[in-house]
């Protein structure tokens, strides 16, 4: 298994057994798995041990997103990460520098600690929504302000969405290792499903991205490590 897995698979089932069986078939191609909350509130560390024990050479990214006071999340975030060792787990940059901070400095290594910036899920549109002066709302900003945040509160990265990728890595503040987790990631001709800020694989990783994140377009797929091969076969 490479060091550095491009693709991690987006395991989002609540099925233990069905997470297992995909584990078995598409972590030895892609050698990255993500594990989200819907998973994890069903099966918990055991569930994630026995994903790791279906392909022990894969990464796993534990997909939680943590937002909570400072003591909170920094007591979550060094129980996951000594008890489960994840090679990427995140917390949301929107917690602020506090929060961060106490986060980083509770992971265990050798897992990486990453920010969520803006879900993919979320646009423009719906984000004016929480803005009092809509006007002045910029996405892209918010982006940028998030992703300098965490590089200065020492995260290892940040989930962005592909279109976010060149800002971040034109930004001078941020560190040039910076990791780019990129979600809402669809091969040409895919469904976009729920995601509203997506992009091709290969246009992720020319822009600068080190990792995608790709679900139902392999675990949707009748045959999903042909589906996983395919895709690294156009990067």
């Amino acid at each position: 298994m490479s060091a550095r897995p491009v693709i991690f698979c987006a395991i989002d089932t609540p099925h233990l057994n069905r997470a297992v069986e995909l584990a078995k078939i598409v972590g030895p191609v892609t050698g990255g798995l993500k594990l989200g909350l819907e998973f994890f509130c069903s099966h918990g560390p055991q569930g994630v041990e026995k994903v790791r024990e279906a392909c022990p050479s894969a990464d796993i990214f534990l997909d939680l997103k943590f937002h909570d006071i400072p003591h909170t999340v920094a007591s979550v975030v060094r129980s996951v990460s000594e008890s489960l060792a994840p090679t990427y787990l995140n917390v949301h940059a929107s917690g602020g520098e506090e929060m961060m901070d106490a986060a980083k400095a509770a992971c265990a290594k050798p897992t990486k600690l990453l920010a969520v910036t803006i879900l993919t899920s979320l646009n423009k549109g719906i984000l004016a929504i929480f803005q009092p002066d809509r006007e002045t709302l910029s996405l892209e900003k918010q982006v940028l302000f998030l992703g300098i945040l965490s590089s200065l509160c020492e995260l290892d990265g940040v989930v962005c969405s592909g279109h976010e990728i060149e800002m971040i890595r034109r930004e001078k503040e941020i560190k040039k290792d910076f990791i780019l987790m990129v979600p809402g990631i669809r091969p040409e001709g895919s469904d976009q499903n729920d995601q509203k800020r997506v992009m091709t694989p290969k246009e992720a990783l020319q822009k600068g991205a080190t990792h995608l994140v790709i679900g139902r377009p392999i675990t949707g797929a009748p045959d999903p490590a042909l589906a996983a091969r395919e895709i690294l076969d156009t990067l």
